[in-house]
């Protein structure tokens, strides 16, 4: 059976309960009984088969590896470690506190674009309003309304077709959304090109960087090696770009015996500012606790990454709508001084 992947918020509740359960003294198999009344569907049969699996002899991570398709990598890694050290309870509230810092900058940013969003779908509104109305409605002269629009599209039909546009260009924008996401063509490559453009790219590769290091600050926390614990920061980044630093980073890590700082700077994917914290980092504590310090920082940098992300996505819609309106407002006025015309040269 396929399963789409656990989503941020669903798994920031369930490590939550979880993490709040086994703190209070509570028996794991309960707490995965009572978690199978939680979520989607998909949720809920994941859960079951957890449950189906512990109550087999078998350790939850390896219960939630066997459905490894739903559960997010870090949460089965992390929970492999929390059960090795008697930590478990500590590793889930930890997890809560990750993903929910995920649901937060999410919603940051679809609350930025919000009041944008619906004025571009009430701009549309009104244009097929419009497009209606010059299909219904006949002049005092009979014959049709002037296009006003210059679309050539009247009446419901008209409608139609003009939405049968809009879906048109949203599934281009979900299409090349979609290829990024599965990386189709090695199109991740261009990553670097993405992180040159003003504004937009600086943005997107510091919320990148807080992931990653939030994903490492956890993993070292956990107990994890750094070799293992950086394979999965960059698994976290959802990139494939990113992903194929971790054969060079083990690399140079076993083979030449680098410092966390000086592997990471072997990949070639991480920009020197980075780098230099990373090795401030490391001289200032242990790798754990310094590299904590960094994923706290640069959460706070995502933030702002994420105010200005929004304000690019707020600026390109509302350029959209005031170009939308100016557009209309130039072709009404030619149609309008064209028929003045036309009369004047009757006369």
């Amino acid at each position: 059976m396929l399963f789409r992947r656990m989503g941020i918020a669903a798994a920031a509740g369930f490590c939550r309960r979880m993490g709040i359960g086994l703190r209070a003294g509570a028996d794991l198999l309960r707490l995965l009984k009572a978690e199978t009344k939680y979520g989607s569907p998909r949720q809920r049969e994941a859960v079951s088969h957890v449950l189906e699996s512990v109550e087999a002899g078998f350790q939850i991570s390896d219960a939630m590896k066997q459905r490894a398709a739903f559960f997010p990598r870090l949460m089965v890694s992390l929970t492999r470690v929390g059960e090795s050290t008697g930590k478990l309870e500590r590793t889930f509230n930890t997890l809560a506190d990750h993903f929910d810092q995920q649901v937060a900058l999410r919603r940051l940013f679809l609350t930025s674009i919000a009041w944008p969003v619906i004025q571009l779908g009430l701009g549309l509104g009104v244009i097929s309003i419009v497009i209606y109305l010059m299909g219904i409605l006949t002049p005092s002269t009979g014959g049709q309304m002037a296009d006003i629009l210059g679309f050539g599209l009247r009446g419901g039909k008209g409608v139609l077709i003009f939405w049968g546009y809009i879906a048109c260009v949203a599934a281009i924008l979900w299409s090349l959304y979609f290829a990024y996401q599965k990386n189709l063509g090695g199109v991740q490559n261009l990553v670097p090109l993405l992180y040159m453009v003003p504004k937009l790219g600086p943005s997107l590769q510091t919320i990148t960087l807080s992931r990653f290091t939030r994903t490492l600050s956890l993993a070292l926390g956990a107990g994890l090696d750094p070799i293992r614990s950086v394979k999965l920061s960059l698994d976290s980044t959802d990139s494939d770009y990113y992903r194929g630093g971790g054969e060079l980073f083990e690399s140079a890590i076993r083979d030449r015996g680098d410092t966390l700082a000086g592997g990471l700077r072997s990949t070639d994917l991480f920009p020197e500012p980075f780098l230099h914290l990373v090795e401030v980092a490391e001289m200032s504590g242990t790798e754990s606790e310094s590299i904590d310090h960094l994923a706290v920082e640069y959460e706070e940098r995502a933030k702002m990454a994420m105010r200005t992300l929004s304000g690019v996505a707020t600026g390109i819609i509302w350029m959209a709508v005031a170009g939308t309106l100016i557009f209309f407002i130039f072709r009404m006025a030619s149609v309008y001084l064209g028929a003045i015309n036309e009369a004047a040269g009757l006369n």
